[in-house]
């Protein structure tokens, strides 16, 4: 069986964002990058399959700039098999990320394909979906648990209400949560054998995607710094300010 991981190029999730001086987005010059932790999660899953005897590749796909390579390298060293680039300088949006993955799934066409739920630079959650839609595939959101069987696929999923058990016939479409597994340390050993192993380098022209943008960001602002708060002396002060000051009693 084969699995298709894909894998973002992000800020890293320890590094405090600011907004650039024009407003038009965030700035990343000399920033720290990093993979999207929700994919780590998903390339550790994928692993973990394959140590089970359940998967026999792993293929990580990223789309972006050039440094991706890094990000598929990381992905290599923690269990991927080969990575994939579909390399671009253009503004990627979901949709156009999600067509370029459909483009990858039809070329190699996996059992699986994992994705992370979200990125944490834009908090879409909307790829996974979008490819699911697109290819017409199976999908399992959130997921918290995964296990294979034949051509079958069980996903634990988390809902509002707890936790919800789905099966899916495969080839299907799994997005992970942060309870689905803690991504192991990459290890120096690791990261040298990645070095060796193949990464494949494509245009979206290649694929016959258009990445043109379909939304225009207008203006990218800091959130409002809040107010310090202030300490009442009693019950009977802290009900008059929630109704007289706050008005939501």
């Amino acid at each position: 069986m084969k699995v298709l991981v894909a894998v973002k190029r992000v800020v890293d999730y320890n590094v405090k964002v600011r907004v650039n001086s024009d407003n038009t987005g965030v700035d990343i010059a000399n920033v720290k990058m990093s993979m999207n932790p929700f994919d780590e999660i998903a390339v550790e899953e994928a692993g973990r399959l394959k140590e089970k005897g359940l998967v026999t590749e792993i293929v990580a796909v990223s789309c972006g700039v050039d440094k991706c390579q890094e990000t598929l390298r990381t992905a290599m060293a923690i269990g991927a098999d080969r990575g994939i680039l579909v390399e671009t300088d253009a503004e990627l949006q979901p949709l156009a990320v999600a067509k370029l993955l459909k483009a990858v799934v039809d070329k190699e066409q996996p059992s699986l394909i994992i994705l992370g739920k979200q990125a944490i630079d834009d908090d879409a959650n909307q790829v996974g979906q979008m490819l699911a839609a697109l290819g017409d595939l199976p999908q399992a959101t959130f997921a918290s648990k995964v296990e294979l069987a034949a051509d079958k696929a069980s996903v634990t999923r988390e809902v509002d209400g707890g936790l919800e058990t789905v099966a899916l016939a495969l080839p299907a479409v799994v997005t992970t949560d942060l309870r689905l597994n803690e991504p192991r340390y990459v290890t120096l050993p690791n990261i040298m054998k990645a070095k060796k192993k193949p990464l494949e380098t494509v245009k979206p022209a290649d694929l016959g995607v258009d990445v043109a943008p379909r939304l225009k960001t207008l203006k990218v602002a800091e959130p409002a710094k809040r107010g310090a708060g202030v300490k009442v002396p009693d019950v009977a002060t802290l009900v008059a300010k929630l109704k007289n000051e706050a008005k939501v009693i």
